[in-house]
């Protein structure tokens, strides 16, 4: 072994020596003999290095998985021997070996057992019980062997090829014949013999009995004796919790309902008797949380086996699966309303199984009701904060228990379905009794009352959100509280969370406010100063820009009388922050988005007549523009790059809320009958400038272009005098993507202008295509992924470009870029088609072949028609016979499924005289049989073109080998 290459296997060496032993280890695993020396460096306990020994694991470990068949018989047994002989050391070690060596031998064990267990070593646990007796090191090993085995025979995370699938269940099969009751009953000595003295060893063998029982025969564990000791290792305070995972594992286990039911009822008579089910004794909350999931497991078992019993027509064994179901509920809510969250959660499976057969019945019981009403307390209760919770900083805790409330949620849904008005009336209780008191009560339960009602919205459930009509009783009780909310004053507590709360549930039920209109006043002030956009919390600010911007919206039929009170207060968020005035705005960036939109949702929706729009609508974007004026000017002279790139970032953000009040128009609504494409149009001409601008060029060109996409939407033909030079600006010194950005701009206008953009088209084809293929021709690193992704990307932009301008009924453009210009046009749809294996892009290029035959075959251009015989057809054979056209891929099969609408069209334009060209000379020149050049020309003369498409793809599949 090269000693100063395993010097670099320690963590601590210098990352010259680790990348030496990194080098060393990729060495050992190619050379045919080198595990032999890690072998009997095992074998012989050469090395005292633990990183050594690891390394000389992972070394064999290579060897087995993926060499193992080109080794001898001899060099195989050497392998098992070194295995064997390691493991008879550890039993005379004077300490054992560290955790993660012996996990790493486990793994070796493991992968030798699945490759010769069928085959050559039957005997593989007869010979390692043999070795290991009842030696505690001895034991722990081979425990640690089972668990490896168990992962590589059932762990669904592994994902196996479907050889080694069967080659497991063979395996499974065998061990159950052969050696499954043997290895049950050496865990039973383990666990009788170690159950006092070696906790640790227990608990393995508990958690290999929970791993091993969801596979063989369940009697061989759920026994009396068997039971009666894990019952035992229930009271032993260091084995319970793994004890309670073992016996989770047994009752989750797959079986007959009725035998199902027996177990865990006789589980449960020993478990109560040992008073396991008194909760409020149990300090211990992992245990707790532990025991929760037991009784969760043997809930939702006891609820499968009456489904199955139901469907079964069983009634009578149904009714005591229900009986048994029944007397688990106390112990059920005693679990769920306990304070600890993740007790609590453990058993949520089985009350939400349980709400689910309450569902189903017709009639309830009064305990049945009374059981509903409780669960609908506890998870009230248990949807409150608790005083921890962390609203400014929120960590993992936080984070967990978003999501336990997240389930909380689903409980609560499920409740309305039993019971919507028992739901109904229940919150109503809390939320009315809660308001009352506000001033007084804590934040977290304040924040509850109103969650709840913001909870009933999904709860019960109606269509657009029409909770104030139809069923008389609830929309009333909902409109009280909704009226409660909004006139008590709630708004104004001091904390974030009833204040977002408020805001939420007030965007949720915005339709109250069409039937009691009054309520809009009061309700946008609130938005408007410190307890909504003006409020110290950011968190609180951002989230309320939108719900602000939701409300607005939603309502903005109610909103006229306000327009101009709202334009006014919201004036000074609407101020572009340059990064030069220190000052900290209320209002991110993204927020003021917000902002924007709504001032423009609020004008574009006014009842004021074109005049006043435009009039409102110059007074928000002027400040914008002479603000853009005056930072681009800053840009141009400024040296730090730093500030440079803080200034463009302002520029873009002018753009960007620019372009967002255009949001606001509609069909209905249009920006010429609001008289404001001037105010639009005096926006470009600020703007396009920024396009010019040597600095940060990403961004800025990226702001433009998106304002540009919008304004093609809004301002229609308007725009199509600042085309051509924001184009030009835009294709000089381009990246890939910067071209792959721009081609879906110059495809809108092309697809929305079709033959007023002609001329522009035709003068720039050429230009734009230079740029092109300037870039794709650069030479890139032969590694360089990002780089070829890239130009894959750009390659796709280009031809969705070309199927633009063919799809539009604009080939002319292409045809009047003269002769050699078009050719080299067609030659790369051609090579797009052939060459790249990327099935999305040669899709596209037999869409534009297709597309041309379809315009040019019969009295296209000049050459055409050779062209179709000499590249197109051939490009239909070629590329589905190259080897990387994979026929069982689904992008592929659409390409497949384009290349024979091409070759349907050459022969819908060319008539006889393609397929006479396909009989005689080119199919013959492909070596095809007669027959099959028959059958060929037959399906592609048949006049569905469904049938031709089907044929294609199996004519493929039997050319390729």
């Amino acid at each position: 072994m090269d000693e100063q290459a395993l010097l670099g296997l320690n963590p601590n060496a210098d990352s010259d020596f680790r990348q030496r032993a990194l080098a060393y280890f990729e060495q050992l695993k190619i050379s045919p003999d080198a595990w032999q020396v890690c072998a009997e460096a095992l074998a012989q306990r050469t090395y005292s290095d633990d990183h050594v020994k690891f390394f000389c694991f992972q070394v064999l470990e290579h060897q087995v998985k993926y060499k193992y068949s080109e080794l001898t018989t001899v060099q195989q047994q050497l392998i098992r021997e070194t295995l064997i002989s390691w493991l008879q050391a550890q039993m005379l070690n004077p300490q054992p070996e560290k955790t993660f060596i012996r996990n790493k031998a486990a793994q070796v064990f493991a992968l030798l057992f699945v490759t010769e267990y069928l085959t050559k070593w039957p005997k593989f646990f007869f010979d390692i019980l043999s070795v290991v007796d009842l030696n505690p090191r001895g034991v722990d090993l081979y425990l640690r062997i089972l668990m490896a085995i168990d992962s590589e025979l059932v762990d669904r995370d592994v994902v196996h090829t479907s050889e080694e699938a069967r080659r497991n269940t063979l395996i499974k099969d065998t061990m159950r014949e052969q050696c499954i009751p043997n290895l049950v009953e050496s865990w039973y000595q383990i666990l009788q013999n170690y159950q006092f003295t070696n906790s640790e060893v227990t608990c393995q063998c508990l958690e290999v009995v929970g791993a091993y029982v969801s596979w063989i025969d369940l009697s061989l564990i759920a026994n009396d004796r068997f039971i009666n000791m894990l019952l035992g290792h229930m009271s032993i305070e260091v084995l319970r919790e793994e004890a309670c995972d073992c016996l989770f594992e047994v009752v989750n286990k797959g079986m007959d309902p009725v035998d199902k039911m027996k177990l865990v009822e006789s589980l449960c008579q020993v478990l109560q008797s040992a008073g396991f089910f008194s909760i409020d004794q149990e300090e211990d909350v992992d245990f707790l949380a532990r025991f929760s999931k037991l009784v969760n497991g043997m809930g939702q078992s006891l609820i499968v086996s009456w489904s199955k019993l139901i469907k079964n027509g069983d009634i009578k064994n149904a009714q005591e699966a229900l009986q048994a179901i029944e007397t688990k509920v106390a112990l059920m809510l005693q679990l769920l309303i306990h304070e600890d969250d993740d007790i609590s959660s453990n058993i949520i499976g089985f009350c939400y199984d349980y709400l689910h057969i309450l569902k189903q019945l017709t009639v309830l019981s009064d305990q049945q009701k009374a059981n509903v009403e409780a669960i609908m307390l506890a998870v009230m209760k248990k949807l409150t904060y608790d005083e921890e919770y962390n609203f400014e900083n929120e960590g993992e805790d936080e984070a967990m228990f978003v999501e336990y409330r997240k389930q909380l949620k689903l409980l609560l849904d499920r409740l309305a379905q039993v019971s919507p008005e028992l739901l109904l009336a229940s919150v109503r209780r809390v939320f009315s009794s809660t308001l009352q008191n506000w001033q007084t009560t804590r934040f977290m339960e304040v924040e509850v009352a109103i969650r709840l009602l913001y909870m009933l919205a999904e709860a019960l459930p109606v269509s657009h959100g029409a909770h104030f009509s139809g069923d008389v009783s609830k929309a009333s009780a909902l409109q009280d509280m909704m009226r409660t909310l909004v006139t008590s004053g709630v708004s104004s507590y001091q904390h974030t969370s009833v204040t977002l709360e408020f805001f939420e549930t007030v965007v949720r039920y915005e339709k109250f406010f069409t039937v009691e209109p009054q309520h809009i006043p009061c309700v946008l002030m609130a938005f408007l100063d410190h307890r909504g956009l003006r409020h110290s919390s950011a968190k609180v600010r951002s989230r309320t820009a939108y719900l602000f911007s939701r409300f607005v919206k939603s309502l903005n039929k109610q909103m006229n009388p306000f327009i101009e009170d709202i334009l006014n207060r919201i004036q000074d968020l609407l101020e572009l922050s340059p990064p030069e005035n220190g000052h900290q705005s209320l209002l991110s960036s993204d927020d003021q988005l917000f902002i924007y939109e709504t001032a423009g949702v609020l004008i574009v929706n006014s009842e004021y007549p074109a005049e006043r729009k435009q009039a409102l609508m110059r007074n928000l974007l002027t400040p914008l523009m002479e603000k853009f004026k005056i930072l681009l000017e800053k840009l141009m002279l400024a040296q730090d790059e730093e500030r440079q790139a803080s200034l463009a970032d302002c520029l873009n953000h002018a753009v960007g809320f620019a372009s967002r009040t255009s949001k606001a128009f509609s069909n209905k609504q249009t920006v010429k009958q609001c008289g404001c494409s001037e105010v639009y149009l005096d926006c470009l001409q600020t703007f396009l400038p920024a396009l010019s601008c040597p600095l940060q060029k990403d961004i800025l060109r990226s702001g433009v272009r998106t304002f540009l996409h919008r304004m093609i939407i809004c301002l229609e033909e308007e725009v199509l005098p600042f085309i051509p030079s924001a184009s030009e600006h835009m294709l000089k010194d381009c990246e890939a993507k910067d071209l792959q950005e721009f081609i879906p701009l110059i495809n809108q206008i092309t697809a929305k202008f079709k033959i007023q953009v002609s001329p522009f088209l035709q003068q720039m084809f050429m230009p734009l295509l230079h740029a092109i293929f300037e870039v794709l021709l650069r030479p890139a690193e032969e590694n360089d992924q990002s780089a070829a992704l890239e130009k894959q990307m750009l390659r796709r932009s280009y031809f969705a470009f070309l199927q633009t301008v063919t799809g539009s009924g604009m080939s002319e453009v292409i045809a009047n870029q003269g002769a050699e210009n078009v050719e080299r046009v067609l030659v790369t749809v051609i090579q797009g088609a052939v060459e790249y294996p990327d099935p999305i892009a040669q899709k596209t290029c037999f869409i534009i072949l297709s597309k041309l035959v379809e315009l040019w075959g019969k009295d296209g251009p000049v050459g055409f028609a050779d062209f179709v015989y000499k590249h197109i057809v051939p490009a239909c054979f070629l590329a589905p016979l190259k080897q990387t056209f994979d026929l069982a891929d689904a992008q592929t099969v659409l390409a497949l499924s384009e290349c024979a609408v091409t070759l349907k069209t050459i022969h819908l334009k060319r008539g006889p005289e393609c397929v006479q060209y396909l009989q005689q000379e080119y199919l013959p020149s492909l070596q095809v049989a007669p027959e099959i050049i028959q059958e060929f020309c037959q399906a592609l003369q048949q006049p569905d073109a469904k049938v031709f498409k089907n044929y294609l793809k199996v004519f493929f599949q039997r050319a390729k080998p």
